[in-house]
């Protein structure tokens, strides 16, 4: 089950706010899609992070796939547990699976994220054009 009381983004990271810090992750549906993890590359504490772009990347057997960040601000701390359990993504990715902790410059940004229950109709929306890409390309067999 997917907690409400956080925002989501398209490319399906999700934000927590504790105070003016964000808690940053992936969602279980992000997982289920990379599927069987073997690398995780995330910026060290410090770094600035920009809304809408990279910030670090997972690697899966089948794909790398780049880390958004959801919001602007600068890493305070990174989930240093992960690169040796990435396990923790799978099994907990809103709470012990999650990736940095990032001091927000302007928490209007949030704005801009999805609300639990658009980020479940993002979904829905998502797999039906999956399904029927599937359909066109049986079609076109």
């Amino acid at each position: 089950m997917r907690p409400k009381d956080v925002k989501y983004t398209e490319s399906h990271e999700w934000v927590r706010m504790e105070g003016n810090e964000a808690v940053v992750g992936i969602t279980d549906f992000a997982v289920a899609q990379l599927s069987d993890l073997v690398h995780i590359d995330l910026p060290q504490a410090g770094d600035a992070v920009e809304q809408d772009a990279p910030f670090g990347e997972v690697e899966s057997v089948k794909a790398v796939s780049d880390l958004i960040s959801p919001l602007s601000g600068k890493v305070v701390a990174i989930n240093e547990e992960l690169p040796a359990n990435l396990d923790l993504l799978a099994k907990d990715p809103f709470d012990e699976g999650w990736l940095v902790r990032v001091r927000v410059d302007d928490a209007a940004e949030l704005e801009h994220l999805l609300s639990a229950a658009q980020y479940e109709e993002f979904l829905e929306a998502e797999q039906e054009e999956e399904e029927e890409e599937d359909e066109d390309e049986e079609d076109d067999e």
